[in-house]
């Protein structure tokens, strides 16, 4: 029997069902991710600039992006929210044995979820009630709060990943628990700077993207070209950074992880001169199937020489590394991750040329057909990223100390595949809704636009300015008075 099967019959039940509904309420939730961390920063970036050149155009889509952070915000809570339950209610034997060691990085998001969602209500309720500089400066801490709450599930996971501060008694138990090493661990730097620069490139992309769209379709106002512009700059110094990070990153598994990175690359044995494969499949028997062979780049990528010596997988035994199946999974998101992370590199670089070059956006439709995809591309990228880390780390929950078998909750495998299914149709209708939401808002700010428009003023639709009294209400716009209404607006006692 092969390796893979031989495992999975050795497996619980109800490993496959919780796993899989982990990494779909996952998925899910980190769709979300890059808005909530990074979206708070461009929008204020976009505030201070309508601030500091007095531009009511920049205002206003500043104005209207904090709305979108708000409902982005909410649906969070409830996606974030359950994976906090999850872990509980799916891995008993992780939270129960280690939760005093590494819980503290749940605590911390905990706390940043509250002071985000607080800093978002008063800089939402603070248009046009607020001192134009009292209401910026009442925003600032709103992307450091969402570094806080990446500072803290970021802290949980690369732990998971190199766990240290702590020892074990004769019972295998963790006692002695140093917090401050629990989450400053040898993978936490590399990974934090790694997960925070990928939301801030994919929350500009994805942005930006919307209004490539609108571009693409005609709309090349003033309003729309400032949309693009802000985020996609934004977007555009991440991504070279990232490329240096993720670099960076690749070697810390090498050194920290090496059958993870063995599983990334699917090397097979350990040697040197290690040839790079684009692709391909590992096969049972270590050889690889398919993908386009690079000879000796992996041991020179690794340690910036031939003769670097790269771990392979089979340096340990077959239950304490990912099966080939998982191997080939961790190495097509690593790949196809790089992939995309050198494409948006070469369309940052166009843009940046341009820029430098004409003092201008760019004209070619080429272009902004691969801007409008870079924001699903870089989302993309960010699932295969953390697919590449989970995976990789197969078949360790906390690396080298407990296996994912070992944490499964005892729940009846049949309750956790219906559970799984009741969360599909569930979360289909929150996205569902949220969309419907989001079009319903931009249709509403469309038609305010093209009202204020041809309201005979002769001004354009940006000049209403986001700070002081609200334009007067027409009397026809005054519904009629019921009851003991009064028609001037105030109710009688």
């Amino acid at each position: 029997m092969p390796t893979s099967l031989h495992l999975l019959a050795e497996a619980p039940a109800q490993l496959l069902p919780a796993r899989e509904l982990m990494a779909f309420t996952l998925a899910s939730h980190i769709i979300l991710v890059p808005l909530g961390v990074a979206f708070p920063f461009i929008t204020l970036v976009m505030h201070y600039r309508g601030l500091r050149r007095d531009d009511a155009t920049a205002l206003l889509l500043a104005r209207r992006w904090s709305a979108v952070m708000a409902v982005q915000f909410a649906l969070g809570i409830v996606t974030g929210t359950v994976l906090s339950f999850e872990f509980g209610l799916l891995w008993p034997g992780l939270m129960g044995r280690w939760g005093d060691v590494f819980g503290i990085g749940f605590g911390v998001e905990a706390w940043a979820f509250f002071l985000e969602a607080v800093l978002i209500a008063v800089y939402l309720y603070g248009w046009r009630r607020l001192k134009p500089r009292t209401h910026f400066l009442l925003g600032l801490p709103l992307p450091f709060a969402a570094l806080l709450g990446a500072f803290g599930i970021l802290a949980a996971n690369s732990w998971m990943n190199t766990p240290q501060g702590f020892s074990l008694d004769s019972a295998g138990n963790p006692v002695d628990v140093n917090v401050w090493k629990a989450i400053f661990t040898p993978m936490f730097g590399p990974q934090y700077w790694h997960f925070v620069v990928a939301m801030v490139l994919t929350a500009g992309f994805v942005v930006a993207g919307v209004y490539a769209t609108g571009w693409l379709r005609g709309r090349r106002d003033r309003y729309h070209r400032l949309g693009f512009a802000v985020p996609f700059t934004i977007a555009s110094i991440a991504a070279p950074v990232q490329f240096v990070l993720g670099d960076s990153i690749a070697r810390s598994v090498f050194h920290k992880q090496p059958v993870k990175f063995a599983a990334m690359e699917i090397v097979w044995t350990t040697d040197t001169r290690v040839p790079e494969y684009l692709f391909g499949r590992l096969q049972e028997d270590g050889t690889v199937k398919g993908g386009i062979k690079i000879p000796l780049l992996d041991s020179f990528l690794a340690g910036f020489s031939a003769d670097t010596e790269v771990v392979g997988l089979t340096s340990v035994p077959a239950d304490q590394r990912p099966t080939a199946t998982q191997a080939t999974i961790a190495h097509w998101a690593f790949d196809i991750m790089v992939l995309i992370g050198s494409a948006l590199v070469l369309l940052a670089l166009w843009y940046g040329f341009v820029w430098l070059r004409h003092r201008r956006l760019p004209a070619s439709a080429w272009f902004y057909r691969s801007a409008a995809c870079a924001g699903v591309a870089s989302v993309v990228a960010v699932e295969c990223g953390w697919i590449a880390t989970e995976v990789g780390r197969q078949p360790w929950i906390v690396y080298q100390n407990m296996r994912v078998a070992e944490a499964v909750t005892a729940t009846r495998s049949t309750s956790l595949w219906i559970m799984l299914g009741v969360v599909v149709v569930v979360y289909v209708l929150l996205f569902g809704s949220f969309l419907v939401l989001l079009l319903k808002m931009r249709t509403r700010w469309r038609l305010a636009d093209a009202q204020q428009a041809a309201g005979g003023t002769g001004l354009p639709p940006e000049h209403d300015l986001p700070y002081g009294p609200r334009a007067p209400i027409s009397p026809d716009d005054v519904p009629a008075a019921r009851g003991g209404a009064d028609r001037s607006g105030g109710d009688r006692p």
